[in-house]
Formats: C-alpha cells, structure tokens, sequence
C-alpha cells in the first residue's frame, strides 16, 4: 500500500507521520535514559553501596583506567556515558548491515526495540547496570539506521518533498525528546531513578507498536534482501564511488561539529547542576529540564530553519548542504562562546552563572545545530546508493560515535579546567568544523550535488 505520490500527512506520505511518531517514542525513550544516566552515576550508582554491587564494572573499572589513570566520581561517570553514547551510534552499522543482507528491516527493527525495552528496564537494578547497556546498545543498532534509512525511500527520485522531509521528521521526534526530561527526567530526579528508567522503556515499546501498525504504509524492504535468490547484487557506478568516498572524507569534521552539542548531556549537566542558577520561585528545577529547554529551542529552529531557507531561495540561490553545515557549526560556536562569557562573569563576581547565559547557549546552540544534524543526515541519505542505504546511514552514525567518545574524555577535564577554557575549547572544535565545511564545498561539493548524472555513471 505504501505510495510515494500520498500526500496525507502534511502534504507527504503517510508512512512519514508513523515513522516520524515510531522515532518520536524511540526518543523520548532514548533522551529519557540519557537525561538521567549522568546524574544518576554522579549522584548514586557510582558511590559506595552501589558501586560494588554492579556485576563486571570492577573489570571494566579497572580497563578504563589503565589509559586514564585513577578517575574519581565525575570523570569516570563521563567515561562511562562516552563508551555508551559512542557505541550507540557505532551499533547502526552492524543493525544497517543485518537487515539489508540477512533480517530485513521489520525483522531488525523489532528486535531492536524489545532489546531497548529490556535495557530500560534492567536499569531498575545496580547489578544489571552494565548488562542494560549492553541491551541498550544492540537495540539502538538495530532500530536507528533502519528507520531513519526509510525516511528517503518513500519518495521518488526528484520528488522535491523530499528536502523537507528530514526537517518534518525532525521537528515531530523532537517532542519525544521534550517530553524525556519532563516526565522520566522528573521521575528519575524527583520520585527515584528507576521510575524514569521503567518510563522509558514504556515509551520504547509504544514506539514499536506504532511502527508495527503502520508497516503497510512504509517502503519494502531492501532489495538486496527481497531479490537475493533472483538477481545479483548491483553494482556501483563511478561517480557512486567517488560519492561514497567524500562522504567518508567528511566525516571527521561533522565530528568535530557534533562534539559541543553531545556535551549538554554529560559535563554540561554535571555542571550546571553545581554552577548554575536554577532556583525558580524558591525552589530548585530539575537539572534534567535543561535537556526539555534545548530541546523546545531546538524543534523552534528547525521550523525557522525550514521557513527561512524557503523564503531565502525565492530571492537567493540556496546554499548547498556542504555550506548550510559550514554555517551552522558557526553560529553554534557563538553558543559556545555564551557559556564561556556567563562563567567568566561567574568567576568575577564569585556567584552562580545566570540562567541567562545558558539561555543564550540553548537558542544558539539550537540555531546553528539545526544545519547540522538534519541537513548532514538528509546529504548521506541522497547521495548513498539504493543498494548500501541502510549502510551508509550507519556509516554516518559514525561521526556521533567519534564525537560521543571525545565528549565522554573531554567531560572528565570539567574538573581540572576552568569552565571558561573548558567551553572555549568546545566552541574552537564548532569554528574549526565550520572554516573546514567551506572549503571542502569548494573542493569537492560537486560530487555531492543533486543530478542525473548518477543515474548515467557517469
């Protein structure tokens, strides 16, 4: 049933609107873990009484620290999110290369939820703790790339909706990631931790029921896997090749980009919590609503960011993906530039750093990531070739694996640096990935634009 002419879901597909919610749970499952797991680890699971009890973590302890050294509370907590938050987004390749040879998506994307689901709810318990990661990490592998993967599939080449599409999609996920700080976030600080855990593992599996519901709708999966038996594997043309290499050329730069927003979830919370002035009305907020702020901000500029291009090209020429990310990790860096501002006037003044000043980062934080990750993903998803889709999203996945693992080492400075070098150095990795996003748009931008020409081999 699925029709890549249907325009019932905001003048798109329908199967749009059921990946778009199915990711949305996925979210507010994942962002819900995420928000409480570095508070949780600073603040109990990683003190005596709890610590000992975690089955394996004295090895994995001990593995850590044989290239860090001893590490006390915080930058072993930072470690520990860096390996997991890395990991998830390493796994997609496995999870993309599963379905496109062996399960198929439907397969691999149930799968990966109930593993998710079973991590969620492991974490209700100290001695799981390291066995929920675990299942955490090979559910995310297998549901990330896949469903994001059949965003582009429902659409035929040079269907212009396409372009909005990652935008649309982006803008409903983010309510599950609004949602997460809200409800499991103030479940976990406020009412005990493994209330927010158990509601994110609820979420994951509405998610799935959604998915499974709207399957019909969605594209078929691989071809590599529904014609294995009838006809050999496709193969790449040159320019396919010669796009698929840039692709992988530009990687470690949207590295660099991604690094000072994967921060707000591990050293960013951690300091915030001790630094920051969070009282409202003689009473503390949660620290974890920061995580519901960033993302209220953010799914704002997604919806200005896809205004504004539009209006843009009506007078100018659009800028190219390659360039809107060039942007983006500039404008991000002015964000960066507001923390270190507000700790600098925190440290003169000997009080805490106004809310102010983390308001500031969040709005332009979230300006200028809104060219990054939406528009990064939506590039890797055209160029890659039908027959590697899955694949070359997982691929992608990579540059958060890289910048997740630095977050988790550059987190464990927080208590060494002053904060101002600490988030000067964050806003040099954002102007870095910006000046290096020009000049590779001029040098091999070409390879990466929209054409026929892949279609001729050209």
């Amino acid at each position: 049933m699925h029709n890549p002419e249907d325009r019932s879901f905001l003048g798109h597909p329908r199967g749009l609107g059921y990946i778009a919610f199915a990711e949305a749970w996925e979210r507010f499952s994942y962002y819900g873990m995420q928000a409480l797991l570095v508070l949780y680890m600073v603040n109990r699971l990683l003190h005596p009484g709890h610590i000992e009890h975690i089955l394996g973590f004295e090895a994995f302890r001990h593995f850590i620290e044989m290239f860090r050294g001893p590490l006390t509370v915080q930058p072993l907590a930072s470690e520990v999110f860096g390996s997991y938050t890395s990991l998830v987004y390493l796994t997609p390749i496995i999870g993309g290369w599963l379905a496109d040879r062996f399960l198929g998506r439907t397969r691999t994307i149930t799968i990966g939820a109930l593993l998710m689901s079973a991590g969620h709810f492991l974490m209700a318990f100290d001695v799981t703790f390291l066995l929920a990661l675990s299942c955490l990490l090979g559910g995310v592998g297998c549901f990330k790339g896949n469903l994001a993967s059949q965003v582009g599939a429902l659409y035929r080449p040079g269907d212009n909706r396409r372009a909005d599409a990652f935008q649309i999609y982006y803008i409903f996920i983010n309510g599950g990631v609004i949602a997460a700080p809200l409800i499991a976030g103030t479940l976990g600080e406020v009412y005990g931790w493994h209330w927010g855990f158990g509601a994110a593992g609820v979420g994951m599996l509405i998610g799935l029921a959604i998915y499974l519901v709207g399957r019909k709708y969605l594209p078929p999966d691989s071809p590599v896997v529904t014609k294995a038996q009838k006809a050999d594997k496709p193969k790449l043309n040159q320019r396919e090749k010669r796009a698929i290499v840039a692709l992988l050329a530009l990687l470690p730069f949207l590295t660099l980009a991604v690094i000072p927003n994967q921060q707000i979830f591990n050293a960013y919370l951690v300091w915030a919590q001790d630094h920051a002035d969070l009282i409202f009305f003689g009473k503390k907020m949660p620290t974890t609503w920061l995580i519901t702020l960033d993302s209220i901000v953010s799914v704002s500029f997604l919806f200005i960011a896809v205004i504004f291009w539009r209006l843009w090209s009506k007078k100018f020429r659009e800028p190219t993906e390659i360039n809107k990310i060039a942007i983006g990790s500039v404008i991000a860096l002015t964000g960066m530039l507001s923390l270190v501002s507000g700790a600098a006037v925190a440290a003169t003044s000997g009080g805490k750093v106004s809310i102010g000043w983390l308001i500031a980062f969040h709005v332009l934080n979230s300006a200028g990531f809104a060219n990054v990750f939406p528009v990064s993903l939506a590039l890797y998803a055209r160029v890659a070739p039908a027959q590697l889709s899955a694949t070359i999203i997982g691929v992608y996945y990579l540059a958060f694996f890289a910048a997740n693992k630095l977050v988790g080492y550059i987190g464990g400075f927080l208590e060494k640096m002053p904060a101002t070098q600490f988030w000067l150095l964050h806003a040099m990795f954002a102007g870095l990935a910006g000046i290096t996003f020009l000049i590779a748009g001029r040098l091999f931008g070409h390879l990466l634009a929209p054409g026929d020409s892949a279609q001729t081999g050209k």
